[in-house]
């Protein structure tokens, strides 16, 4: 049985949008039961959405944002360039 397990050495833009995306649900969930105020509820179903956005079409909008400022992907930190 393979284990998956991604590189923890260093932040690029693929392990940011994961963590993003945990602490946006964890955080929404815990101040929507803390509060009881649903709109929190609506921003943990909104992270959701796009999660399955990405993975049906492989678009993610935060993960271009984070790229546009500088953040480099798991590739371009890791990969060889072919030349």
């Amino acid at each position: 049985m393979a284990i998956y397990r991604a590189r923890t050495d260093s932040w690029y833009v693929e392990r940011i949008t994961s963590f993003l995306a945990g602490f946006f649900v964890f955080t929404s969930v815990v101040l929507g039961l803390m509060t009881g105020i649903k709109a929190f509820f609506y921003f943990t179903a909104f992270v959701g959405f796009m999660l399955m956005f990405y993975a049906l079409t492989g678009i993610c909008p935060s993960s271009i944002l984070i790229h546009k400022l500088g953040v480099p992907s798991l590739c371009e930190r890791y990969c060889k360039k072919e030349t």
